[in-house]
């Protein structure tokens, strides 16, 4: 499939494309794993069905690719560059006349495929399906997705009913031990239990659904001082739904925004304040945050390459540490630029060009100065500290080998 690249190309494209991938499924599965939980939670507390809680991490996944494919790339290159390094590959390619710039190519069109991507989803997809999982939470909250009685509690149905139900099986299909106190148009209270029932769909009003009781009893309150009981076989009672508000319209959170709308409401005479500074601040955060990706190739060779004859992975924990911190420095600026407190180019730009001038440095001093190290100072103490905790941990192995063989 890549046979129409050098052999050098194709070489750096397979060490950077399986830890990106690697490291872009692991982030992604821990989110979606962490976000599971809660939904999980959520949806039994709420009494929905399951199939719900896939639906509402399908509407996230946008979200979390947005997340994860910088880190993913920063990550894959980093590795990639490392392996080079430590297998003193990347000197042999250096001695040949073999540059950076050079060794970078593959990795910098990666990096511009996964760009577009990128704006794909934070200005098109992920707005849209941020929406749709609120609305999927709203939906779950009011009960329109079938959320089921909440078994050994009373619940309250059109202000006309009160219902118990003991035991539910076969996912709410079945119930068991079933008691309702009813109130008719007369004013009449009606109690009933039954031994089983289930809940039927009808095809005239889908505003009411029928509960349909087995062997069961009425006791029906006629305001004398003898009530009046009634058994049954099987009964039916139709129980009205509550009436469930239509969800709002996309756009109350400026995130929900596509590119479009971004541009047209940041910009337009007719719009708050307001309005305004909140979608130039969400703008130009997605937008930072995409253009930010452009440098992480240079991140990862400055922080992937440990220094001679030593094997350090400093770097790798260091990138992750400095893209996160960049990351909620990116969200801090947002939030202050949304409410007015800050110009957005301030907000968001001033910490770019900051970080970006870093990034530049850093690797110019791995590129163009012999023997230049961007994390020298950090490796060295890095270094001595690993060393003292070594000399520690093999003291005290030490004293409880020599305590072992005394007893």
């Amino acid at each position: 499939m890549l046979n129409f690249l050098p052999a050098i190309d194709r070489y750096i494209f397979r060490l950077v494309i399986v830890p990106m991938l690697g490291v872009f499924a692991l982030a992604a599965s821990l989110l979606v794993l962490d976000k599971m939980l809660r939904l999980l939670d959520f949806v039994a507390v709420e009494g929905g069905p399951i199939g719900v809680v896939f639906q509402m991490l399908a509407t996230l996944l946008p979200e979390y690719a947005s997340l994860a494919i910088p880190l993913g790339l920063l990550l894959g290159i980093l590795l990639a560059f490392r392996k080079l390094a430590t297998t003193s590959e990347l000197d042999v390619f250096r001695a040949v006349g073999l540059s950076y710039g050079r060794l970078l190519r593959v990795p910098f069109a990666i990096t511009a495929v996964l760009m577009a991507v990128n704006v794909a989803l934070v200005f098109f997809i992920q707005p849209v399906s941020r929406f749709t999982y609120e609305r999927l939470e709203y939906e779950l909250r009011s009960g329109a997705l079938g959320a089921s009685i909440k078994v050994g509690e009373f619940t309250t149905l059109a202000d006309r009913m009160a219902l118990r139900i003991e035991e539910s099986e076969d996912d709410g299909r079945q119930l068991k031990g079933i008691f309702a106190r009813v109130a008719n148009d007369k004013g009449q209270v009606l109690s009933i239990s039954a031994k089983e029932g289930a809940f039927l769909a009808t095809t005239d009003d889908p505003d009411t659904i029928i509960l349909r009781l087995t062997e069961g009893t009425i006791v029906q309150d006629t305001g004398s001082q003898t009530p009046r009981v009634l058994t049954f076989t099987r009964h039916d009672l139709p129980i009205d739904l509550p009436a469930i508000e239509e969800f709002r319209a996309r756009g109350e959170d400026e995130r929900e925004y596509i590119l479009p709308e971004l541009l047209r409401i940041g910009w337009a005479d007719n719009q708050s304040e307001t309005k305004r500074d909140a979608s130039q601040a969400s703008f130009n955060f997605r937008l930072v945050e995409v253009v930010m990706m452009a440098l992480m190739p240079l991140l990862a060779v400055a922080l992937g390459i440990p220094p001679k004859r030593s094997t350090s992975a400093l770097g790798v924990f260091l990138s992750i540490i400095m893209v996160v911190a960049y990351h909620k420095v990116n969200q801090y600026g947002e939030d202050l630029a949304a409410i007015g407190m800050f110009d957005p180019i301030l907000a968001l730009w001033v910490p770019f060009v900051l970080f970006a001038a870093l990034i530049i440095w850093m690797y110019y001093r791995v590129a163009f100065v012999p023997g230049g190290q961007a994390i020298g100072a950090l490796e060295s103490w890095f270094a001595k500290v690993s060393k003292r905790f070594g000399k520690l941990f093999r003291r005290k192995r030490r004293v409880v080998l020599d305590e072992e063989a005394e007893a």
